[in-house]
C-alpha cells in the first residue's frame, strides 16, 4: 500500500501530538489487536518513522490472527501473506538458525530414536522431538492460521509486519478464532475508537489530581495495608474509621479570616465527622469494586468479609469446582468463571461479585488447590 502524501489541509484538521506525550497513552507500549484494514490505513508519524496513529493513538507494534493466503520462503526468513477478512498484509518471519539444518537433524533423530526405544529415556531424542514440534509450529502452509506479533514497517511503499513472535495456531473447531472475533470488537469499542487526548491529558494531569481524589487514594492504601498486616477476616466500618482520622488532621486548616461563622458550637465537628464517614464509605466501595472485600448479607449491621481470608468462601468455591469437574460437561476443560460465580451465588451468597470471585480463585490457585486450564476455566488437582 502506498503511503499517503502530506496534505496541508488534512494536517490542519488533525495535528499530531508531540512525541514526548506518546507514553501517556497505554496503547503505545502494547501489542494492539487491530484489523489488517486499519493497519494498512494508519497515518505514519511525521516526527518518528515507524510510529503510526489510529484515531490519535500512537502505535508501533500490533497483534494479528489471520489465515495464510500465500507463502514465499527465502534462506533466512519466511514471507507470509495473511488475511483476516478485512485485508491482506505481508509478515516477515525470520527463521531460527537451527531450522537451516532441520532436515539433517530430523534424519539423525529418527535413527537415534530407533536405537533408543529399547534403552529407555533418551534426553537427546526427546530434545529433537521438541525441536521438530517447534519447527512445525513455525513452518506454515497456505490455509493455516497464523498468530503474529511485531512492529509495523513501511518497506518499498508497502506496509508489513516484522514478526518478533509468530506461530501456527492449532484451531480445529475454530475456538481461538471465535474468541478473537468476540474480543477485538470489544477492544475497539472500549479503547481504540475512543480518541486519547494526549495534549489535554498532559495539561490537565496536575489539575485532575484533585485533593478529593488524592485523599481517597491515601485512605484506600491505609485500609489495604491494615487488612494485609493484621490478616483481618471481617470488620465493620466503625472498626477502621479511626484509621482515616489522621488524614483530616494533616490537611491544611483555614485561617481565622477564611473561616465562615457557623451558628452553634457543634457545627464544625459534625461537618468533619460527616466528611470522614463519606471518605470511609468511598474507600470501602473501592475495595469492593476491586474484589478485596464483600458483604455476605446486606443488612443494617454492616459486616465486611475479606475475600482472601474467608475460608468458607474459598472452601465453597473449591467444592463447586471439584464436584462439577466430575461431570462430563466440565471434565476436560474445567468450570468457567461465570458458571462458578452462578453456583457460588446460589450456595454461599448472592452478593459475591465477579471481582471478589476472581480474587478468591487467584488465592486458591496460589495455594495449589485449583489450577487454571485457560484464562477463564478452572479445575482441581
Amino acid at each position: 500500500m502506498q503511503t499517503e502524501a502530506r496534505d496541508p489541509e488534512k494536517e490542519s484538521e488533525w495535528e499530531e501530538p508531540p512525541s514526548m506525550l506518546w507514553g501517556l497513552d497505554p496503547m503505545f507500549n502494547a501489542f494492539v489487536r487491530l484489523y489488517i484494514k486499519d493497519i494498512l490505513q494508519m497515518r505514519e508519524s511525521c516526527q518518528v518513522p515507524g510510529i503510526y496513529f489510529y484515531n490519535s493513538h500512537p502505535i508501533f507494534k500490533v497483534d494479528v490472527l489471520a489465515t495464510v493466503v500465500y507463502k514465499r520462503e527465502k534462506e533466512d526468513f519466511f514471507c507470509y501473506g495473511v488475511d483476516d477478512g478485512t485485508g491482506v498484509i505481508n509478515c516477515l518471519c525470520w527463521k531460527n538458525e537451527q531450522w537451516k539444518y532441520q532436515d539433517d537433524s530430523a534424519k539423525s533423530g529418527a535413527k537415534s530414536l530407533g536405537r533408543s526405544t529399547h534403552g529407555g529415556f533418551d534426553p537427546a531424542s526427546e530434545l529433537r522431538k521438541l525441536q521438530q514440534a517447534q519447527y512445525s509450529s513455525s513452518n506454515l502452509d497456505i490455509g493455516d492460521v497464523l498468530r503474529v506479533r511485531g512492529p509495523v514497517k513501511t518497506s518499498r511503499q508497502q506496509r508489513e509486519l516484522m514478526a518478533s513472535t509468530y506461530y501456527k495456531v492449532s484451531d480445529p473447531v475454530m475456538a481461538v478464532q471465535i474468541s478473537w472475533m468476540l474480543e477485538v470488537p470489544r477492544l475497539y469499542r472500549q479503547c481504540y475508537d475512543k480518541p486519547f487526548q494526549l495534549e489535554k491529558h498532559a495539561k490537565d494531569s496536575d489539575t485532575q489530581g484533585t485533593s478529593a481524589d488524592i485523599l481517597l487514594g491515601r485512605a484506600t492504601r491505609i485500609l489495604k495495608d491494615f487488612l494485609k498486616e493484621r490478616v483481618v477476616t471481617r470488620f465493620r466500618p466503625y472498626d477502621v474509621q479511626e484509621l482515616l482520622q489522621p488524614l483530616f488532621s494533616s490537611q491544611p486548616q483555614k485561617t481565622t479570616s477564611e473561616q465562615e461563622p457557623e451558628p452553634g458550637p457543634s457545627r464544625g465537628p459534625s461537618t468533619s465527622s460527616k466528611h470522614l464517614k463519606q471518605l470511609l464509605l468511598d474507600s470501602l466501595q473501592v475495595l469492593q469494586d476491586e474484589g478485596l472485600i464483600f458483604r455476605k448479607v446486606k443488612s443494617q449491621d454492616e459486616v465486611y468479609l475479606v475475600t482472601e481470608q474467608d475460608k468458607n468462601l474459598l472452601m465453597a468455591i473449591r467444592d463447586i469446582i471439584k464436584e462439577d469437574c466430575q461431570r462430563e460437561k466440565y471434565a476436560e476443560k474445567g468450570c468457567h468463571v461465570l458458571h462458578v460465580l452462578s453456583s457460588v451465588r446460589q450456595r454461599y451468597s448472592r452478593n459475591v461479585s465477579k471481582a471478589a470471585l476472581e480474587v478468591a480463585l487467584k488465592a486458591l490457585e496460589c495455594n495449589s488447590d485449583i489450577i487454571s486450564t485457560s484464562d477463564s476455566h478452572y479445575t482441581v488437582l
